[in-house]
């Protein structure tokens, strides 16, 4: 019986139906999930007994004989029940790429300024490839690390990529082939990459950096700028958004986080969520605002993405509707 807990936790997981499996899933990081993920998707095959030794009481849940095999329909659904569809199909394509980019997994481990500093004397093409890999925010935090030049070019080189072809799989893992010690290569181009990348690196970035980058682009190329705008969504951009749908976020949002996000907001926008809301609702969100004392702009900000995480999750249901290109309204 194997004595990695990762491998226990995983084998666990497997004998689980995927909506109790989402229900842990959903109690763990990203770090964790994805790690997990990674192991389910290359368990081999599990006698009973060693079932049995995992589950216990729970053996009920396993087919009597029958070992557990890694089902990759099985874990896509799981992970898309604890995650959503957008977080979830980011891990996915990177767990079932396998040892297509076995190097970038070591990133994932690294503070943002030591990953920066492994990465920044290679090649844009190379760094871009390695970024479209991450999470939007830790791909930010990269960023930012970067000498303006160079974080440029990389951006132009995202924003115009798109796919991930297997000679670059290739440089890139030769790139880290420090972090790790096995290398391998793709045999199909990869789906990632683009306008829509970049914009959502960009909403992690924070506005000094998004400015800088944005006019970077737009001196390159400006309609390559005015598309990767059209794809950002930032928490100022509720203001455009109709009464009914941004009463239906408003119902999703907690109020001690709605202040916090509210306190970096323009007056215009504070207007709009108060006529959102009921008469004693809106007077005790205002007296909630002037109680509230200084806030560090990193609370701002953290609380702001977490409310845009559900209006993201809400235009996906198609539950409301978002303020789309020249005016008019459309899902995203």
């Amino acid at each position: 019986m194997s004595e990695d807990p990762v491998e226990r936790a995983a084998l666990l997981l497997l004998s689980l139906g995927p909506a109790e499996a989402a229900e842990v899933l959903k109690n763990l990081g990203p770090k964790e999930v994805q790690k997990l993920g990674t192991v389910m998707a290359s368990l081999p095959p599990k006698p009973r007994e060693e079932v049995e030794e995992v589950l216990d009481e729970a053996i009920q849940y396993v087919q009597r004989g029958a070992p557990i095999e890694p089902d990759p329909d099985k874990i896509r659904e799981m992970l898309t029940q604890a995650l959503g569809d957008d977080k979830a199909s980011h891990i996915i394509a990177r767990i079932m790429q396998g040892s297509d980019t076995a190097a970038i997994e070591s990133l994932k481990w690294l503070d943002p300024a030591t990953a920066a500093d492994l990465i920044k004397n290679e090649h844009p093409q190379i760094i871009a490839t390695i970024l479209v890999h991450l999470e939007f925010d830790q791909a930010a935090e990269i960023l930012k690390h970067f000498p303006e030049r160079l974080r440029n070019e990389v951006i132009l080189r995202i924003a115009t990529l798109e796919g991930v072809q297997p000679l670059a799989l290739r440089e890139l893992n030769e790139a880290l082939g420090n972090l790790l010690a096995n290398a391998a290569s793709s045999t199909k181009s990869k789906a990632m990459g683009g306008v829509r990348h970049v914009a959502e690196i960009l909403n992690f970035a924070g506005t000094q950096l998004e400015n800088e980058v944005i006019e970077a682009v737009r001196e390159y190329d400006p309609d390559l700028a005015q598309k990767i705008l059209d794809e950002m969504f930032v928490f100022e951009n509720l203001i455009d958004m109709d009464d009914r749908s941004l009463q239906t976020v408003l119902r999703e949002v907690q109020n001690d986080q709605l202040v916090i996000a509210l306190k970096g907001a323009s007056q215009q926008l504070r207007e709009k969520v108060f006529r959102n809301m009921s008469q004693r609702a809106a007077e005790m969100l205002r007296e909630d605002l002037e109680a509230k004392g200084p806030v560090r702009v990193s609370e701002v900000e953290a609380a702001q993405k977490e409310i845009l995480k559900i209006v993201r999750r809400l235009a996906d249901e198609g539950t409301i509707m978002m303020p789309g290109k020249g005016g008019e309204e459309g899902f995203i």
